[in-house]
């Protein structure tokens, strides 16, 4: 089995279904691994890079996991269903939801905000989460499960320049988070969200300046910015009966003391 940096065995999660959206870098790359070495079955989301998806499920497979590869674009609801449909059916059972698809689009200041741009990032960041939950629904109902939704520190700081839409959508993630958890209890689904600070992953290296990273660990109490890695922790303590069974509708925080709400 692949093993997680945490080199522990949660019990509970060992032949799970586990769909983890937006697996192919970064967080949900780390997650993929992480759930395949508590001996899950993991459907492992990608859209456009197909080559570090493959690559990811080989290093599963060789490992002695089990893993099923699923393309789409999560910013079409069409694809999103689709997704979870076939996860949930090429495993004959979903026992957990990750949705951790998302992204900024690019840092766009409220001033040159566009329809366009709105209707893109809130259809990736926010309408997927719907989505994919509403699909999965009647999977999870049938033994009980759990939603781990990937919320932002973004959510409750308003994001930096250029970000604020992205923030608001991930602050709709968050409470959206909290209804679903009032809702979907009465059917033994429990659903909270990881709220990941600024982590080294190719989203920053992708919308980030050397200058802004400098700017943001400079307000970590910590000393440093996150590794993908620093996050596992907080899904599987999620995901896990055993370790959070009472546990639902929360958000837990994971940023080096940058933010403490």
């Amino acid at each position: 089995m692949p093993e997680t940096a945490l080199g522990l065995v949660i019990p509970d999660l060992a032949g799970k279904a586990v769909l983890v959206t937006g697996a192919s870098t970064g967080i949900g790359a780390a997650l993929a691994l992480a759930y395949a070495g508590q001996e899950c079955k993991v459907a492992l989301h990608y859209n456009s890079s197909r080559d570090a998806a493959e690559k990811l499920g080989q290093t599963i497979r060789d490992g002695g996991g089990e893993v099923f590869l699923v393309q789409g674009d999560f910013s079409l609801p069409a694809d999103v269903e689709r997704v979870v449909e076939d996860s949930a059916r090429h495993f004959g059972r979903l026992d957990g939801l990750v949705n951790n698809a998302g992204g900024m689009l690019g840092r766009v200041p409220y001033a040159e905000q566009t329809e366009a741009h709105y209707d893109a990032v809130m259809d990736l960041n926010a309408r997927s989460v719907l989505t994919a939950t509403r699909k999965a629904i009647p999977w999870l109902k049938k033994q009980g499960g759990f939603i781990v939704n990937t919320s932002s520190i973004a959510a409750r700081n308003g994001a930096g320049g250029g970000a604020g839409l992205y923030g608001s959508a991930k602050a709709f993630v968050s409470n959206v988070t909290r209804g679903m958890a009032k809702e979907l209890i009465g059917f033994g689904i429990r659903v909270n969200a990881v709220a990941p600070g600024t982590i080294l992953t190719p989203f920053h290296e992708r919308y980030s300046t050397d200058e802004q990273m400098r700017g943001m660990v400079a307000t970590i109490p910590q000393g440093r910015a996150g590794t993908a890695q620093d996050c596992i922790g907080a899904y599987l303590f999620l995901s896990s009966d055993l370790l959070s069974g009472y546990i639902t509708g929360q958000v837990i925080e994971v940023n080096g003391g940058q933010l403490m709400p």
